[in-house]
């Protein structure tokens, strides 16, 4: 299992997101802190869940790297993270 693979099947069983998006940066950052070969080392998550309900941006990330911090230990060096409601989400279109 790729580590994108392990990051969408951990957040899927967490959050039960309406939406979750996971893009692979690790390319863009070759010769950066944090960059393997390999890749697999810097992702941008974008997770719309109603869990995320009356939660603050910082909460809900902090959720996410709970969620992940196996991950973080080990290979995955960084994490953009969009986390929205379905409102949210919406409203932003």
């Amino acid at each position: 299992m790729t580590m994108k693979q392990r990051i969408e099947s951990k957040l899927a069983q967490a959050f039960a997101p309406e939406r979750l998006e996971i893009v692979d940066e690790s390319d863009q950052h070759a010769g950066h802190a944090g960059h393997r070969p390999g890749g697999e080392t810097h992702f941008r998550v974008d997770i719309v869940a109603a869990a995320f309900e009356g939660e603050t941006r910082v909460a809900r990330q902090r959720r996410v790297y709970q969620v992940l911090a196996e991950e973080l230990a080990d290979r995955v060096h960084a994490l953009a993270l969009s986390t929205r409601t379905p409102e949210e989400a919406r409203r932003v279109g």
